[in-house]
């Protein structure tokens, strides 16, 4: 691998990174950076637990180089200013065990940028990308649409009959 200076803005913040111009933005920021909200999944693009914004647009780290992102904007989940829609996670209980969480954040912050009152079918084009093991895709759509003011929360909490 050649090493390289390279310049990034990261969060806001410029950084100025001694590596190779072919490695995944994702062990950038986190094994370089400190900035582990980022998840390595499937390291093939499948997973979307790796899910940044380049400029505004999701992009997948795994497979987005560093000499891809020069001269552009790079956002992670430490960067992200979507609270309503952070809120809007926690009043539906989404996260379960969490791990594809920032992935699902990003992806959904990119689709209410793009589309700030989205239908079922362009939350769903959005966010077909991101796996979510512990299935909670119904809790996903409702965050989704409660931070674009279109819906109410979902009622997470489940009786058990006897």
């Amino acid at each position: 691998m050649s090493q390289s200076k390279l310049g990034l803005k990261i969060n806001g913040k410029d950084y100025t990174l001694d590596a190779d111009p072919n490695m995944p933005v994702l062990w950038a920021i986190r094994d370089l950076l400190g900035l582990t909200g980022t998840k390595y999944g499937c390291g093939a693009g499948l997973c979307g637990a790796c899910t940044i914004h380049v400029d505004g647009e999701p992009a997948r780290a795994c497979l987005t180089s560093l000499k891809q992102v020069q001269g552009k904007q790079v956002t992670t989940i430490e960067g992200l200013a979507a609270d309503g829609l952070k809120q809007a996670w926690r009043d539906n209980n989404v996260p379960q065990c969490g791990y594809c969480q920032a992935g699902q954040l990003m992806s959904a912050a990119a689709l209410l940028s793009q589309y700030p009152q989205p239908n079922d079918a362009q939350i769903e084009e959005a966010m077909v990308g991101n796996l979510c093991r512990c299935g909670t895709y119904t809790r996903i759509k409702a965050a989704i649409k409660q931070a674009s003011g279109k819906a109410e929360r979902v009622d997470s909490t489940m009786e058990v009959e006897a």
